[in-house]
C-alpha cells in the first residue's frame, strides 16, 4: 500500500479531526483541538468574598451557584489551534502575534465574534458542543475549590503567573517589579488544584455572558447571562494578562468590551457541554 500523502492544510486538519474523532479524547496537546477537563457539578460562592481586601461595586452581590458538570479548557487556546482553523477555511481572521511568536502562545488579537466563528468551526469538525465558558464557570474554574483572591491564596508571585508586577497586592509584600511584556507559551507555569493553567494571567479571556453591572439577579445555575442582550452589548472579559497590575488577576475581577475588540493582550479558552451518558459519567473530581 502506497503511504498517504496530504495535499493541503485542509485536509491535513480534516484527517487528523476525524482520527482523534474515534477515540475517547477531549483534545490533543499537540494538535488542533484543545484539551478539556470535565469539573465536576458543584456550588461555589461568586463575586468579591469576605477577606479580600480589593473589591468592586461590578462584583457585588456575592451569591451561590450551583454548577452542573461542564468540560473548560486545560490552557487557553494558541496559536496553533487558531491557525489550524484558518489554514482549513473555518476562519477569516489571521490575527497578529505582536511579534511574540505563535505556536504553543495564546492566541490574541481576536474579537468575541472572531471566537464565534472557530468555535462554529470546531463543532463542525468533532460534533461536540465546544463553546465560550459562562462567566460563572469561568470564576468557578478560576478558584478551583478555593476562596481566597487567587487559587494560590492570598498572594500571587511572577513564579506562579505572568503579568506586571510593578504594584503590591496588599498585605503581600510579594513585589518584584518582573513583568515580562509578552506572552508566554500555555502551561509554562503550575496548574490550579484543578489542573487547569493560566487563568490568573498571561491573557484576558473572553467569556460568552453579556456585560451587567452588578450581580444582581444572575442566574444561580452557572448559565450563560444572556437577558437583555443586543448585539451591540459589551461581553465579560476575565483573569487579567501579561499587563495587568496583580489585583486584575483576582479571581472575581470582572472587565467588558465591545464584541468587534481585537487586542494583543486578549484570548479565550473553549469551554465544552458534556453530553450524557458517557461524558457526565467520566466527570469526576480534577486530579
Amino acid at each position: 500500500m502506497k503511504p498517504l500523502r496530504i495535499h493541503s492544510p485542509a485536509t491535513a486538519v480534516a484527517l487528523l479531526f476525524a482520527a482523534l474523532a474515534a477515540h475517547p479524547v477531549w483534545g490533543d496537546a499537540q494538535g488542533p483541538i484543545p484539551q478539556t477537563i470535565a469539573l465536576p457539578a458543584g456550588d461555589f460562592q461568586m463575586g468579591c468574598l469576605a477577606g479580600d481586601p480589593v473589591c468592586h461595586d461590578n462584583e457585588q452581590p456575592v451569591h451561590t451557584v450551583s454548577l452542573p458538570a461542564f468540560a473548560i479548557g486545560k490552557t487557553e487556546v494558541t496559536f496553533a489551534q487558531w491557525d489550524a482553523c484558518v489554514a482549513a477555511g473555518g476562519c477569516a481572521h489571521a490575527p497578529n502575534d505582536a511579534g511574540w511568536g505563535r505556536g504553543k502562545r495564546p492566541v490574541v488579537d481576536v474579537s468575541w465574534d472572531d471566537i464565534q466563528q472557530y468555535l462554529a468551526w470546531l463543532n463542525q469538525q468533532t460534533g461536540a458542543h465546544y463553546r465560550l465558558p459562562s462567566e460563572a464557570e469561568w470564576e468557578y474554574a478560576a478558584r478551583a475549590g478555593t476562596t481566597t483572591a487567587f487559587s494560590t491564596g492570598n498572594c500571587l508571585t511572577t513564579d506562579q503567573a505572568n503579568y506586571s508586577d510593578s504594584t503590591d497586592y496588599p498585605g503581600c509584600g510579594a513585589k518584584s517589579g518582573v513583568s515580562l511584556g509578552k506572552s508566554q507559551p500555555v502551561a509554562s507555569y503550575p496548574a490550579n488544584p484543578w489542573g487547569l493553567f493560566d487563568l490568573h494571567g498571561n491573557v484576558w479571556e473572553w467569556v460568552q455572558d453579556c456585560w451587567h453591572d452588578s450581580y444582581t439577579d444572575a442566574p444561580a445555575d452557572g448559565a450563560v447571562w444572556s437577558s437583555a442582550c443586543t448585539d451591540s452589548q459589551q461581553r465579560g472579559i476575565r483573569g487579567g494578562s501579561l499587563d495587568s497590575d496583580p489585583h486584575f488577576l483576582r479571581a472575581a475581577f470582572r472587565l467588558r468590551g465591545l464584541t468587534d475588540l481585537r487586542n494583543a493582550s486578549i484570548g479565550f479558552r473553549v469551554a465544552r457541554t458534556l453530553a450524557p451518558p458517557r461524558d457526565i459519567g467520566q466527570a469526576q473530581q480534577p486530579r
